[in-house]
């Protein structure tokens, strides 16, 4: 379940604690969300952190469990990310975690085969990867939180997402 969620966003990292101080949780909260059918996210990093995100988009929208999912991750890295920067992942159903984890960004990109890999130089970078979803995702309402660091402790990534695997009651008209 994590890998679907955070190796396209962990390969950006590789290829491209909560504690803040008020100013930048001013920040974050102005972040804008970003909506779709069924996920969004929020970019909640500040403009210093080395990875830029511009844009994540999926296919198909919204995510179906037992099919495949393809992750598009457009963004900029500011400085290189070096071997040893990583991110600690929590997954979350409501106020319960499902897990939380630390994932080397670096070895994640090695073995997922990623076309970004480290030492990733300063640039913009458009990461796509794709992975079959298991289709025993529960009908349920996700909140993954992505916070990645440099091998020196330092900020590099911050992110949010809300994955919403409820069945729609109601049918699209339009």
């Amino acid at each position: 379940m994590v890998r679907f969620f955070t190796l396209p966003f962990l390969a950006l990292l590789a290829g491209s604690a909560f504690a803040r101080i008020q100013s930048e949780q001013e920040v974050i909260q102005d972040a804008p969300v970003h909506t779709m059918e069924g996920w969004s996210y929020v970019d909640c990093g500040l403009a210093a952190d080395p990875i830029q995100l511009e844009s994540i988009s999926v296919i198909p929208d919204p995510p179906r469990p037992g099919q495949d999912l393809t992750v598009v991750v457009k963004g900029h890295v500011t400085d290189t990310i070096k071997d040893g920067a990583y991110a600690d992942v929590t997954v979350k159903l409501g106020l319960i975690k499902l897990l939380q984890k630390q994932f080397d960004l670096c070895e994640e990109a090695r073995t997922a085969n990623a076309s970004v890999q480290c030492p990733v130089e300063p640039g913009a970078y458009i990461v796509n990867h794709t992975v079959t979803l298991p289709k025993e995702i529960p009908q349920a309402k996700f909140v993954i939180n992505v916070r990645g660091y440099t091998v020196d402790e330092e900020d590099l990534l911050c992110l949010d997402l809300k994955v919403d695997f409820m069945r729609n009651p109601f049918p699209k008209l339009w």
